[in-house]
C-alpha cells in the first residue's frame, strides 16, 4: 500500500501504517486498504506526529542493538550515540562471568543495562536511575531479566559493598546546558530531568568524575555519552582514568572512555 498524502516523510508515513494495522513493513506493501478502524486510527497517528510527538513515542519500541526497547515519555529515546556506546563497551569489557560486576547508571529505559545484560548474561548487572517514571519503564523492558534495578541519585544509589569493585560503568547522565536550544520535538516531549544538567551542561560530569575513581576497579572501564563540545572538558574532569574521548558515526567527540589505571 502506497502511504497517501500526509504532509509527513514517505518513511514516516509507512511506519504509522505499520502501528495503525498491526503489520510488517512486507506486510503494509502488500495491503490494499486499511479497515475503517484501522484508517481512524491511522489519521489519530498523523495528527500527532505533525504535531511534532516523536516518531518513537508513537511507535512504542525502537531496536536497540540486539534487544528490542518499549519507550515513552517517561524517558530518553535511545539514540545511534548510545548504541555505539554499548557496542564499544562490550569491545572493551570483552567477556564476563559471575564474578564480574557492570553499571548502568541514568538507566532511563534500561536500554543499556537490557543490552548489556544480552551481551554479557552471567554478569551481575545493575541499573539505576533517580527518575521513578524512568524506574517504572526499565523495569517492564526487564522484567524477567537477571538485573537488579535501584533508586538513587547516581552513587548514592549503589549498595557501599560495590565500591571499588566495577568492573564496567556505563552512563548516559544529563549533559545539556539549560541554556541549549533544543528542537521542540526533543524540548517538548522528552524528560528534562534527563536532558538538562545545570547552568553548564557539565554539572553531572563533574558529580561523576569526582565519584567514579573510588567505585571503579584497577584496569575497571568507565564509557560516559557528553555532548560534541565537551571533550576537552570531560578529559580534565576525568582525570582518574585513563582516558579518550572517541567519536561517533559522524565523527563527532561523543563517548569518553576511560580505564582505571
Amino acid at each position: 500500500m502506497r502511504p497517501p498524502v500526509t504532509g509527513l516523510p514517505d518513511h514516516e508515513a509507512r511506519r504509522l501504517l505499520q502501528v495503525a494495522s498491526g503489520l510488517d513493513a512486507v506486510g503494509v506493501g502488500l495491503l490494499e486498504e486499511l479497515e475503517p478502524d484501522q484508517e481512524i486510527r491511522y489519521q489519530e497517528l498523523i495528527e500527532r506526529r505533525l504535531a511534532g510527538e516523536p516518531l518513537q513515542y508513537i511507535e512504542g519500541t525502537v531496536q536497540f542493538g540486539p534487544v528490542t526497547v518499549k519507550v515513552d515519555p517517561r524517558a530518553l529515546i535511545p539514540r545511534p550515540e548510545t548504541e555505539l556506546l554499548w557496542e564499544r563497551a562490550v569491545q572493551a569489557l570483552g567477556s564476563a562471568g559471575s564474578d564480574t560486576v557492570i553499571v548502568d547508571m541514568c538507566t532511563g529505559s534500561g536500554n543499556l543495562s537490557l543490552a548489556l545484560h544480552h551481551a554479557f548474561p552471567e554478569a551481575a548487572v545493575f541499573a539505576t536511575d533517580i527518575d521513578s517514571g524512568a524506574l517504572a519503564l526499565a523495569e517492564e523492558n526487564l522484567a524477567g531479566k537477571d538485573v537488579t534495578i535501584l533508586a538513587g541519585d547516581l552513587f548514592a544509589a549503589l549498595p557501599p559493598a560495590l565500591q571499588g569493585s566495577i568492573d564496567l560503568l556505563v552512563v548516559n547522565p544529563p549533559y545539556v546546558s539549560e541554556r541549549a536550544d533544543l528542537p521542540d520535538e526533543v524540548d517538548k516531549h522528552e524528560p528534562h530531568q534527563a536532558l538538562y544538567a545545570g547552568a553548564n551542561g557539565d554539572e553531572v560530569l563533574a558529580r561523576l568524575a569526582a565519584e567514579a575513581p573510588g567505585w571503579v576497579k584497577p584496569g575497571g572501564w568507565l564509557f560516559v555519552e557528553i555532548g560534541e563540545d565537551q571533550a576537552e572538558r570531560a578529559l580534565e574532569l576525568f582525570h582518574g582514568f585513563d582516558c579518550e574521548v572517541q567519536p561517533d558515526l559522524a565523527g563527532r567527540p561523543r563517548i569518553l572512555a576511560g580505564r582505571r589505571s
